[in-house]
């Protein structure tokens, strides 16, 4: 909802007129705009084991430090880097990020994503980039009601019942249609589940490695229940490069 704040001397009929001028959410792409506009290299802790690209469409400092702390280097991207470029990095794990605005004015990203993830690159989007995967493999999103803010969703984990407690703040959903099934995306599979509203929370590909969550299991702030989805990340990386953990099984 557009609102304003203002001194008690403001005319209310103009300072109205200012907030109605203010452009809708829908359509809206804010992410751009507070991303970097240069690539930044943090380096692995300890053994250096993967090369992750992460895609910055607004991403919050502690994401690339997690990754950092499970033995990756992370090359953070601006949100306008193309394909030929993040090819160029030869990235062994995508990260996409969290960010504002209408996932739907991001069309640009969806053949970025679609095109490593088909060539194997295992793929790890949050909040906005949840919403970026499931528009690329077919999708819609939608604007709710109610945005989901604050620290302290539960979401279910539905193949093992698990219930977290989760940071949330974003105003749009993956649409769903019939229980489990992504609308227009058959090759995706609801993973969790919002336990206020139902919507959906996390959903995985059902052949490629591919994992995403609506909420912000980095924690920063908030609570600290979902760091085990960077663990399944870097679980899908060493499938790829070493051979170890099957793709898209549970940490």
């Amino acid at each position: 909802m557009r609102g304003a704040i203002a001194s008690a001397d403001v005319d209310v009929d103009e300072l109205l007129e200012q907030v109605r001028a203010h452009p809708s959410m829908e359509g809206l792409d804010l992410a751009c705009g507070v991303s970097t506009t240069e690539e930044k290299v943090l380096p692995a802790r300890g053994e250096e084991r993967f090369h992750v690209v992460a895609w910055d469409f607004g991403v919050k400092a502690h994401s690339p430090k997690l990754l950092a702390e499970r033995g990756c280097r992370v090359t953070v991207v601006p949100a306008d880097t193309p394909l030929s470029r993040v090819r160029e990095l030869e990235p062994d794990g995508f990260f996409i990020s969290n960010g504002p605005g209408d996932p739907a004015a991001v069309a640009s990203s969806l053949d970025v994503i679609r095109s490593l993830a088909e060539s194997g690159v295992p793929t790890f989007g949050i909040c906005l980039g949840h919403q970026l995967i499931a528009r690329a493999f077919g999708a819609e999103t939608w604007k709710l009601p109610f945005g989901h803010h604050g620290g302290n969703h539960p979401v279910r984990e539905v193949s093992g019942d698990r219930v977290e407690i989760t940071s949330q703040n974003h105003g749009f959903a993956v649409k769903e249609e019939g229980e489990g099934t992504i609308a227009g995306a058959p090759d995706l599979e609801v993973t969790h589940r919002n336990l206020y509203d139902g919507t959906v929370e996390g959903l995985r590909h059902r052949d490629l490695p591919v994992l995403a969550v609506q909420y912000h299991p980095e924690s920063a702030p908030g609570p600290h229940d979902s760091r085990y989805l960077f663990d399944r990340f870097v679980a899908l990386m060493e499938e790829r490069v070493h051979g170890g953990t099957p793709a898209g099984s549970p940490a």
